[in-house]
């Protein structure tokens, strides 16, 4: 449908416009050019777009997204007139033709990921973190515990340098009694994810805390494609069960809901007694042509015991199997419930105005040992670690595609806030789960106020500049219930400046550069008691490289980075405190292809190369603990509508440093996973394997220093748990 209404202003034509699934819902990322000029863009979280300074003429506007049939519109534009359409996509086979690079700031690599998930092997949506290229994770506290992050050549721990969100609700939990950034995704059931998107360095204004090493944003499914119940089954004791319903879905209003539970008994010769309960359901609406809502809430909790890490020693000397512990007595539990309300408003200028508030419940308990008798050689280092927190925040966002000095110019404007009320953040010492004394135990009230504005400018159809500022006030206050004291409250603010290029000579290869600073701000605690001194260190970043469609069905990313931190964070786990450790720099390379064989058989390669020093120290001295140095991911996948889909995958990760000096490694790993499904219109049926060739390798690995019951010295050593072994996992779906 083409509708054309005045527009007062001079120069060439506009196009606005929609697109939307076969079931009315908007579709976010869609690629939207002029053939026969370099005019493009993507459209935005509303499924809207907004072409400026098109020809006169007729013309005809291509849009295509992966997963979809590629839809060629005529449109006559006239001068000083607004053209409107709105497009209908079908879905159809994935192809990697209809990938397209542009110079609009967009990475087409970022939009693989929302095929990708149900063809590799996902246990939780903290596995979907994996398809980041050069992302890698590991659990090393039960299957409940948020899992340690590396990317970029960052030990992220739980999230210190990496900045995570769903529904544009924060993951990442400041001041968290297990560690600055904690981020737990166990609340997102994967079968509701419709994408990911991510992307590495603090570039972004719209992300603040914590991007630094990167971000990645989980976007639900504001409708189930299909009414589901899946049943799982497979090794450990494990089963899982999953099921949603559209219980509203007509033209103006959908709602669902979807709801799970899993249970698993672990590899571990303790068993972990894994359960793990989901509930979620959402509503969206249009009001009216121009208003929409959406609101959503949602219930998790969570419950495990864990056998913790283990010292090489006990294993080497035979005390313990790999898969024994020295505290089985570890583990905790966590629950979270979720609301938001998110109101978006199409402008007549083609622009759109969001506004979202949400409110979070987070309840965490956890019991560690990492040292085992090297502080207490009588009752032992077992600590417990609490936190209970309501969150508060509201989001506002301006987008809109205007033109300046006869250019295309692209706005994005946003400002917001959140409130953390940490109602007792605890470190306790205990004895297999019983309490001795606290070591911490007090309130923090953390509130960060934040404000944004970044311009894209289309100097030329090959040429556009993105420049940003954002700008960030945080206020940190900590009662000690311990001392009976309130500590001095402490107010900072910080300015990230933010610049990126964008060049396309071809419709074929687009060159970027990107700069800009970013931070990440320091446990509240540390805070007020140092006075304020590095609250919110910065982050430098630059990366220069492109993308290339070296054929229709070959694409790559390649980029070459470097990022400076003014101070890093490590985590002391039976202290409770985030260390300073002082400058550090990092430089690589990434490499990320996508190759399609056939009509249904595709390849894929990421490639991450990382040199992590510190700055300052002498040479020899200045290695990064636990920072990977090389990594890569790839596979091979099968996709099809309808029989047999699969694939078969690897990750790769070399040896690293564990300490300072490099004199102890961290032990490198190389695993393979499979996955096969059969699929028809009203059922699908299939299975997954892990680590299909039984291998022996080490998720997690620190170097620590310990002492066990029977030993009189303390040893530093490598302690680690260890990878899955050999996991079959059946599953079966019906829809209806």
């Amino acid at each position: 449908m083409l509708i054309a209404c005045a527009y007062a202003s001079s120069g060439q034509g506009i196009i606005q416009g929609s697109v939307v699934d076969e079931h009315a819902q908007p579709i976010v990322g869609v690629n939207v050019s002029v053939a026969g000029h370099n005019i493009g863009l993507v459209s935005d979280r509303s499924g809207r777009f907004n072409l400026k300074n098109v020809p006169t003429g007729e013309n005809k506007i291509i849009l295509s997204f992966i997963g979809y049939e590629t839809q060629t519109v005529a449109v006559s534009v006239e001068n000083n007139i607004v053209s409107k359409v709105s497009v209908v996509m079908i879905e159809g086979l994935t192809q990697l033709s209809d990938v397209v690079v542009t110079s609009s700031h967009d990475r087409p690599i970022n939009t693989l990921s929302s095929v990708d998930i149900k063809l590799r092997p996902v246990n939780t949506s903290q596995d979907i973190l994996r398809m980041v290229p050069g992302l890698f994770i590991a659990q090393h506290a039960g299957g409940g515990k948020a899992e340690q992050i590396f990317l970029r050549g960052f030990d992220c721990d739980h999230g210190t340098d990496i900045n995570i969100e769903v529904d544009g609700l924060p993951v990442n939990m400041v001041s968290h009694a297990h560690g600055q950034g904690y981020a737990d995704l166990h609340f997102l059931m994967p079968e509701l994810v419709s994408y990911v998107d991510f992307d590495k360095g603090p570039y972004f204004a719209d992300k603040g805390d914590l991007n630094t090493a990167g971000y990645v944003a989980f976007q639900t499914k504001s409708r189930l494609d299909k009414n589901f119940i899946k049943l799982e089954g497979g090794s450990f004791k494990t089963g899982r069960i999953v099921g949603g319903m559209n219980f509203i879905d007509n033209k103006k209003t959908n709602a669902y809901f979807a709801t799970e539970y899993f249970g698993s008994e672990g590899f571990f010769e303790s068993s972990q007694k894994f359960r793990r309960f989901n509930f979620q359901t959402r509503i969206n609406s249009r009001i009216n042509d121009r208003l929409s809502l959406t609101a959503a809430l949602s219930a998790f909790s969570s419950k495990w015991n864990a056998s913790g890490q283990i010292p090489d020693r006990a294993v080497e000397e035979g005390i313990i199997t790999r898969f024994g512990s020295i505290d089985p007595t570890e583990g905790g539990n966590t629950d979270r419930f979720n609301a938001y309300v998110k109101l978006i408003r199409s402008l007549n200028n083609g622009g759109s105005w969001e506004n979202q508030v949400y409110a979070v419940r987070y309840d965490f308990s956890l019991y560690s040992n990492f040292t085992f008798y090297l502080n207490d050689p009588v009752n032992g280092d077992q600590i417990r670690q609490i936190d209970h927190r309501w969150i508060y925040g509201y989001k506002s966002r301006y987008e809109n595609t205007s033109s300046w000095l006869g250019k295309t110019l692209k706005s994005d404007v946003g400002a917001g806030f959140r409130y953390d009320d940490v109602n007792g953040v605890t470190l306790d010492h205990t004895v297999q789960r019983t309490f001795l004394n606290h070591e911490q135990y007090g309130d923090v009230n953390e509130l960060n106020a934040n404000a944004y504005v970044s311009e894209t400018l289309f100097l030329t159809d090959k040429f556009s500049i993105n420049g940003a500022l954002r700008f960030d006030y945080f206020h940190f206050a900590y009662r000690d219930r311990l001392a009976q004291s309130n500590l001095p409250n402490v107010g900072k603010a910080i300015v990230s400046p933010k610049i990126n290029f964008t060049y396309q000579p071809s419709e074929r290869m687009s060159f970027f550069v990107r700069s800009g600073t970013g931070f990440h701000s320091n446990d509240a605690r540390v805070v007020v008691v140092e006075g304020g001194t590095e609250t919110l260190p910065r982050a430098y970043g630059v990366d220069v490289g492109g993308e290339f469609k070296v054929t229709p069905t070959l694409l790559l990313h390649l980029a070459l980075w470097r990022l400076d931190l003014d101070q890093e964070f490590v985590y002391v786990g039976d202290e409770g405190i985030a260390e300073p450790s002082g400058k550090t720099k990092r430089e690589g390379i990434d490499l990320s292809a996508r190759y399609q064989l056939t009509s249904w058989l595709f390849a894929d390669l990421d490639f991450n190369l990382t040199r992590p020093r510190a700055k300052d120290v002498p040479e020899g001295e200045n290695y990064i603990p636990l920072a990977p140095v090389i990594s890569s991911v790839g596979g091979l996948t099968v996709r099809r509508n309808y029989g047999l889909n699969g694939s078969l995958r690897y990750r790769f990760i070399g040896d690293r440093p564990a300490n300072e000096t490099n004199t102890v490694v961290a032990r490198g790993y190389f695993i393979v996973d499979a996955v096969l499904n059969y699929s028809r219109k009203s059922w699908e049926a299939g299975f997954s394997i892990e680590n299909p060739f039984n291998r022996e390798w080490d998720e997690a690995q620190f170097d620590t220093e310990s002492r066990l019951q029977n030993e009189t010295d303390p040893v530093s050593e490598i302690h680690f748990t260890p990878g899955t072994p050999f996991a079959l996992r059946l599953r079966f779906t019906k829809y209806f």
